[in-house]
């Protein structure tokens, strides 16, 4: 369950402000705005850690949630102030277990989007790198301004795309291209994310907010049981055998003819 609200904030949900964020509840929809826009939304542990707060925290009633970035861009993906020292220091890896602890709490941030009683958008516009990258990537949809770039920039950082970004991309545009995108670590641009999967729609810079505003009216208009169970399908529908999925389908069909029934 999520918590009670106070001026569209769940009442138990810590101060966002060093985590870079701000958080809108409106009735059934919620809105993360990545919120450094002098650092173009770079991010650090603290970011993280307030995102999975965030995924905590939700009321119940939000079915959409927005995920978008101040100022000129989405997020330049990790801040690189870590690495001096700046963020508390990444773990040295001398300890396999404290770090494998510490990687799955950061990337709690992301997987609480992927939940199905959820519909995420995000709304991309102008740097979408690394982290940032992995975050638009956790969301299910991606609606993306036409001066949005991608890029996967963690192996010419030395190190792995690790906040979940992997599933996702293989899933999206295929090994090949996801093995392409990460080892080159090139970027993206919006036009090319679209005609490989990366973005659902392409929309002039200022016509983002409307085009996201558009959309989340469309998926409220949808019954809410109907669009958890759907999600549920098509989230599992790759790695379900058809005789797997079919027998799912039918197992969501009779609990949505049930709740049906009982209205």
């Amino acid at each position: 369950m999520g918590d009670a609200t106070t001026n569209g904030r769940p009442e138990s949900l810590p101060d966002l402000d060093e985590a870079g964020l701000l958080l809108d509840v409106d009735g059934a929809v919620a809105t993360v705005t990545l919120n450094r826009p002098e650092r173009r939304n770079a991010m650090t542990f603290a970011t993280w850690r307030g995102l999975a707060a965030i995924g905590r925290s939700l009321p119940p009633a939000v079915r959409v949630v927005v995920v978008r970035g101040a100022g000129p861009s989405f997020s330049a993906g990790i801040d690189l102030g870590m690495f001096s020292g700046e963020g508390g220091g990444l773990p040295d890896g001398s300890d396999a277990e404290a770090a494998d602890r510490f990687i799955a709490e950061l990337q709690e941030g992301y997987t609480w989007l992927r939940r199905p009683d959820l519909v995420t958008v995000a709304a991309v516009h102008g740097h979408a790198i690394g982290a940032g990258f992995q975050l638009a990537l956790s969301c299910d949809i991606r609606v993306v301004a036409d001066d949005a770039t991608f890029c996967m920039l963690e192996p010419a950082l030395g190190l792995v795309p690790d906040l979940t970004g992997t599933k996702p991309l293989v899933e999206i545009v295929g090994i090949g291209r996801a093995l392409e995108l990460c080892l080159t670590a090139r970027k993206v641009p919006a036009e090319e994310a679209a005609r490989i999967g990366l973005a659902e729609t392409v929309v002039p810079r200022d016509g983002l907010d409307g085009a996201v505003r558009g959309l989340v009216k469309d998926l409220l208009a949808v019954d809410a049981g109907a669009a958890v169970a759907t999600k549920r399908l098509l989230w599992q529908a790759a790695g379900n055998t058809l005789e797997q999925q079919s027998a799912a389908e039918r197992r969501e069909q009779l609990g949505r003819l049930r709740d049906l029934n009982a209205r």
